[in-house]
């Protein structure tokens, strides 16, 4: 069966209609919404799902950060008398644990003349870093550490 050119433009201006009315909400967006909606998407996927936490790789941690990891995976020795000690998780913004789970770790911020701000949270098991968190603003938010 064949079809003749006015027909064909008419079956493929109907099909067109047709795929429109049937998209999804949102998918005539301009490219530049298009680019942030999966922008959105691509953070939204970046989270611990079982908790919401955003995911930050280790790799992506600042220098000092990765040190400390290495030193918690080492046992230490550690440079601050409070690195190891337990972490409350008062703010409850980390996961409910049985107290005595979390211990912190200083993340030493050059130009500082205390601690500083900076400190990563990992729970369990000595020597773990299964489950460790990173804060830059001393826990007011926390992101989830991927090894």
């Amino acid at each position: 069966m064949s079809f003749s050119l006015p027909s064909r433009l008419l079956r493929c201006a109907l099909l067109g209609a047709l795929l429109v009315a049937c998209s999804p909400p949102g998918s005539g967006q301009d490219t530049a919404t298009r680019v942030q909606t999966a922008r959105t998407d691509t953070t939204r996927a970046a989270r611990d799902l079982g908790h919401g936490l955003p995911f930050v790789a280790a790799a992506d941690l600042p220098r000092e950060a990765r040190r400390t990891l290495s030193l918690i995976r080492a046992g230490g020795p550690f440079p601050y008398a409070k690195d190891g000690s337990t972490f409350g998780n008062r703010e409850g913004i980390l996961p409910r644990r049985a107290r005595g789970y979390y211990r912190e770790y200083t993340v030493p911020t050059p130009g500082e003349d205390d601690r500083g701000a900076r400190r990563i949270v990992c729970g369990g098991q000595a020597r773990s870093v299964g489950e460790c968190y990173y804060t830059g603003d001393h826990y007011t938010s926390f992101r989830r550490i991927q090894p």
